[in-house]
């Protein structure tokens, strides 16, 4: 199984790039928003990668990071999803968009993803809503020890994994349940996207508190 490979770009095609590794070509296939991001051609690049294996076909996906391609083996686990339309989900939502949309129940913004349609939308949410809190964690996790990136010039913020998942910790030690919390959390930060963990905290308790 290869997880991660490290080489130079050689060439960056409509969905995938072609990785030299000492001289040998990898043919990765990636998600619009991880090609978008590859350094120029002839600059090194890192991709961590999924392999799957078929009786008639072999083929490489790559992720800029573990947290994403954690995303995408777990997409893949919903019927329906195959390799193709989670790249089109992780392509057109990132991370922190498809977190959000999951732990939010927000199948409309799934559909917004190529080959997604109400049907897969709804099955996406429902089955994998429950494992929103961790992939967050894991991604706050990865984003600690990672510079975080500069954010693309005309595209909104995305929040930040670190603060995320520090509140998500914070509100679970409280005794919260991890859907809830995370549910409360992704609100706030897709409210305010630059807000730090204890910005994100006082606006999910006060999402959580009993009305009245």
């Amino acid at each position: 199984m290869i997880g991660r490979l490290t080489g130079e770009v050689a060439h960056v095609a409509e969905d995938h790039v072609l990785l030299d590794v000492g001289g040998v070509g990898y043919v990765i296939y990636c998600s619009s928003r991880t090609l978008g991001g590859l350094p120029p051609v002839g600059e090194g690049a890192r991709l961590y990668t999924e392999m799957l294996v078929r009786e008639d076909l072999l083929q490489l996906f790559g992720f800029p990071t573990m947290a994403e391609r954690e995303w995408h083996r777990l997409l893949t686990t919903v019927q329906g999803v195959g390799a193709k339309v989670s790249l089109g989900i992780l392509g057109t939502l990132g991370i922190d968009g498809i977190s959000r949309a999951i732990s939010l129940a927000d199948a409309t913004t799934v559909r917004r993803a190529p080959g997604v349609g109400p049907k897969l939308a709804t099955r996406i949410v429902n089955e994998l809503k429950n494992k929103a809190p961790a992939m967050m964690a894991t991604a706050g996790a990865e984003a600690k020890a990672t510079p975080r990136a500069a954010p693309v010039v005309g595209e909104a913020p995305d929040a930040d994994p670190v603060a995320s998942a520090d509140a998500l910790s914070a509100l679970m030690n409280l005794g919260y349940d991890a859907s809830e919390a995370a549910s409360a959390v992704a609100r706030a930060a897709a409210d305010t996207p630059e807000a730090d963990a204890g910005a994100l905290i006082k606006a999910a308790l006060k999402a959580l508190a009993p009305a009245g």
